[in-house]
């Protein structure tokens, strides 16, 4: 061999993860409902008449990995780029070298565009000519949704194909693979894995075959081997290896938890909202969001209902303050627990949503009532109108009928309570004072 031929060196310094990856359609993992026997994705790709299409999935799911599989199955040229480094002028470029290639050889081009989510409306613009001419047949890869993160009219161009996480048994099937391939795995060290570390990495990567080789490759590499040279991958050493998923999500798996935290509160399900409260924070949303979000729905969702929910769920936001992150976590979780429990009411907010409309629409500069006004700086006509003004306190039960609301909107009444807990005692105390 060459003294400067480092091919092998360069082969075997690959992380498992890019040295596994498959060569064909039929070593690619996974994703069966897009590139199964007989499936649009598995014929286009054989007969080489793949038109544009953007993957979309979470890491590890065989995205890039598929779009390298079909540079080597078609008999086109294949360009690659990545969103975050390529600017105009690489578009550009690649855009003419695919022209050439159509007029000088009859050859299509794909382009591969990893990140592509990334790609600004100014690069999209550079490159969409390309696509509606058929130009260069365009593949996105990305882990956003392409639909809200994208150009529309890039993304109408394109065939989306969503990529799922992979099941613990294809990432099983993978690891077991890697450890006895000889030419690309780790075949050479002899090792085994036991059933129970196995199925640890498996449940523990998520459905991230990447993570699932990183964390083999590093337990293998790290374990002394036996006195017969081979390596044994126990229980211990895959905890050690893999410890736990890093739970991270993008952008839009984020609002999408946010969410299902927000209406799990408002629907009563204390499960659900302890299970999206616990998934945001270890992706690492910061606590204090969740919290703030709890004490808004204290007041939207259950407002006069239980006006303790409002105390209880500041109660936690203080305390986690005070005393932080992980033990914070439970006065967080009581908290949920009591706004979900507690009876509901949106009386409060629909209260302030009429008032707050009334006060935008309503233009009366000078309507409040004269015995409401601040007689320290009024006038002699001022002062005397004041004398009118019935003080509540002098009268039984700490109540008097009188009119507070401007005459334009003197028979407005915003607040209606419900039958709702605390609120059934509040409809009683109205009709206990004759009011509305």
């Amino acid at each position: 061999m060459d003294l400067f031929d480092l091919n092998g060196n360069e082969e075997s310094a690959k992380p498992l993860a890019e040295r596994m990856r498959a060569n064909n359609l039929n070593e690619f993992i996974g994703q069966r409902h897009i590139v199964a026997e007989g499936s649009l994705l598995r014929r286009a790709i054989l007969a080489d008449r793949l038109g544009s299409c953007i993957f979309w999935g979470p890491p590890g799911t065989g995205k890039t990995t598929l779009a390298n599989i079909i540079a080597s199955t078609t008999h086109g040229e294949f360009i690659k780029l990545n969103a975050v480094q390529a600017g105009v002028a690489d578009v550009k470029k690649a855009v003419e070298q695919a022209q050439n290639n159509l007029k000088m050889y009859g050859k299509r081009t794909y382009l591969m565009l990893d990140e592509c989510h990334r790609f600004n409306k100014t690069q999209s613009d550079s490159l969409l000519p390309a696509i509606e001419q058929g130009t260069v047949i365009f593949i996105g890869s990305t882990t956003e949704n392409p639909y809200a993160s994208m150009t529309p009219a890039i993304v109408s161009r394109c065939r989306v194909f969503e990529f799922k996480h992979l099941t613990e048994e294809d990432v099983k099937g993978a690891l077991l693979k890697a450890v006895s391939d000889k030419r690309k795995g780790l075949g050479e060290y002899s090792a085994k894995i036991d059933d129970d570390a196995l199925n640890h990495i498996a449940r523990t990567a998520g459905g991230d075959l990447r993570t699932a080789y990183n964390a083999l490759e590093l337990a293998v590499m790290t374990t002394p081997p036996k006195e017969d040279g081979s390596v044994v991958i126990t229980l211990s050493d895959a905890e050690q290896s893999i410890q736990r998923k890093a739970l991270s999500y993008n952008e839009d798996a984020y609002y999408d938890y946010l969410s299902a935290f927000c209406k799990s509160l408002r629907g009563s399900d204390s499960n659900a909202a302890l299970y999206y409260a616990m998934r945001l924070i270890e992706g690492g949303c910061d606590p204090l969001t969740v919290l703030r979000r709890l004490i808004i729905h204290s007041c939207e969702d259950v407002g006069m209902a239980d006006p303790n929910a409002l105390v209880v769920a500041t109660s936690a936001l203080t305390a986690f303050e005070k005393i932080g992150y992980p033990e914070g976590l439970i006065p967080l979780s009581s908290a949920i627990v009591y706004v979900c429990e507690a009876p509901k009411s949106y009386a409060v907010k629909n209260a302030m949503l009429a008032a707050q409309r009334d006060a935008r629409e309503v233009r009366d500069d000078d309507g409040v009532p004269p015995y409401l006004k601040d007689n320290t700086f009024g006038d002699k006509d001022t002062k005397a109108q004041s004398g009118k003004y019935k003080f509540p306190h002098d009268y039984s039960g700490g109540y008097v009928e009188q009119q507070y609301l401007p005459d334009r909107i003197k028979d407005k009444v915003y607040y209606v309570p419900t039958d709702h807990g605390f609120e059934r005692t509040v409809q009683q105390l109205r009709k206990d004072k004759g009011k509305r």
